[in-house]
């Protein structure tokens, strides 16, 4: 059966391939092949460029294209050469080095020197630098420039609606009065530190031979500088170089990235299911599209189906980051291949998590804020205004000023002016009193609307 968007068995390739379709050059197949052939092109031109290694002097100008061309770019059929290659290999880096070799002869100075390509190298050097670059372009170029763009949708919508009042919902029961703006601030606020987070994890990788301490390399050329070679190519690749490793560089940083997307994840859930929430109660309504049915029997049902996606997909997301978080670390002793194939889902969780907040964009696409029914709430519950009746009560000495609110309004609903006759009656300081007076529902919201402008 032919693979299409059809047949494939991962939703991530199939259902949701046109969402994902962006992170494909970073975590296909095809992208792993194409930072591996970079790391092996790139490592041979760095050899060659060490004084010290004269065997390797004299790279011409000819062979210096074709390994910046190796590095910059790998064409699918590129890749399809290297699948091929594989298959009689049966080894998926070796195959990568065959591939490399085969362009070096086109050259003069590459046919001589092919055997220092993957010169020292294991296979986890050429890996460990793969996925990290995949990682490292996939946040910079995606993943960050996405999750920047959805706090700034929602920066802009909370600054909109910083002065909208509406009910809070503590325990599900009515609760203190915010503004819509605050509460998408409040969002907005936790997004950015865990942005924040991910854009500052250091990424680590290594090139330091079968078990992590130069032994190979230190018996070809004993008086060349390994380690100062080593750092100078991992970090000409804009990675941190990891001195201290066994045959695999030890992936604690990888927890700590996808640890970072997990709780930008969980920032995300916790936002969908208020979103659903306030459509449910009627906060939030649904723009009609025409041509879409939201239910197989009920006609009139707009359901708030792309935040209930996103809250899937992002749960999705976090069972695999967390465990990628948990497992990557651990190794036995200097080298286990357990790793190798988790490594090959870590698209997979972070596609879902990207579909997730395409999701969101498109819930916030399709919503607008019915001010009518937020305000009907609060005219609704004075009783909201109990908290400040007995706050202003406890500061000018009135006894069992809690008690007396209770009585008032536990459990049943107050009126304004019944709100009002008890506030008139209090043995207060007139301007104490006028103050009292002067609130409703719609206007005791503390700092909210300043708290949101300033976000």
């Amino acid at each position: 059966m032919p693979i299409s968007t059809l047949t494939a068995l991962s939703p991530v390739d199939g259902r949701y391939a046109d969402k994902a379709e962006t992170l494909r050059p970073y975590f296909s197949e095809h992208g792993l092949i194409r930072q591996r052939v970079r790391v092996e092109a790139l490592w041979l031109k760095h050899l060659a460029q060490q004084p010290e290694l004269r065997e390797l002097s004299g790279l011409d100008a000819q062979t210096t294209v074709v390994l910046d061309a190796l590095a910059a770019n790998l064409s699918v059929n590129d890749a399809e050469e290297v699948k091929s290659i594989e298959r009689t290999t049966n080894h998926d880096v070796k195959a990568v080095e065959y591939f490399v070799k085969s362009r070096l002869d086109a050259t003069s100075w590459g046919k001589a020197h092919r055997e220092f390509v993957h010169f020292a190298c294991t296979s986890e050097d050429i890996n460990n630098l793969s996925y990290a670059l995949m990682l490292k372009d996939a946040r910079e170029q995606v993943l960050l420039p996405r999750v920047d763009a959805l706090i700034e949708r929602l920066r802009a919508m909370a600054k909109q609606h910083a002065s909208v009042p509406m009910m809070s919902r503590t325990h599900g029961q009515p609760a203190t009065p915010t503004t819509l703006g605050k509460e998408l601030a409040n969002v907005v606020y936790r997004l950015q530190r865990q942005r924040t987070t991910l854009g500052a994890v250091v990424i680590s990788g290594k090139i330091n031979g079968a078990v992590g301490n130069y032994n190979a390399h230190v018996v070809a050329y004993p008086h060349i500088d390994w380690l100062s070679v080593g750092k100078r190519f991992v970090e000409s690749l804009n990675l941190h170089c990891n001195l201290y490793t066994t045959q695999i560089e030890p992936h604690d940083w990888m927890a700590e990235y996808f640890d970072a997307l997990s709780r930008i994840d969980t920032v995300l859930i916790d936002f969908c299911r208020d979103a659903w929430g306030y459509i449910s109660l009627g906060y939030f309504k649904q723009r009609v599209v025409a041509g879409e049915v939201g239910s197989s029997t009920m006609p009139h049902k707009v359901n708030p189906i792309d935040f209930e996606n996103a809250e899937g997909n992002l749960g999705l997301a976090n069972a695999l980051l967390g465990f990628l978080s948990e497992k990557l670390p651990i190794s036995r002793w200097q080298r286990d291949l357990t790793d190798s194939t988790v490594l090959r889902n870590v698209g997979v969780a972070v596609s879902h998590a990207f579909v997730a907040w395409r999701a969101i964009e498109r819930g916030l696409d399709r919503i607008d804020i019915d001010t009518a029914r937020l305000e009907q709430d609060l005219n609704s519950n004075w009783e909201l205004l109990a908290e400040p009746i007995q706050t202003v009560m406890r500061r000018y000495g009135v006894e069992n000023a809690y008690e007396q609110l209770k009585e008032l309004t536990r459990g049943q609903r107050v009126d304004g002016p019944a709100m009002r006759a008890f506030i008139e009656k209090l043995a207060l300081p007139d301007e104490a009193r006028t103050e009292l007076l002067k609130l409703t529902p719609m206007n005791y919201i503390g700092f909210a609307e300043k708290l949101a402008r300033e976000v």
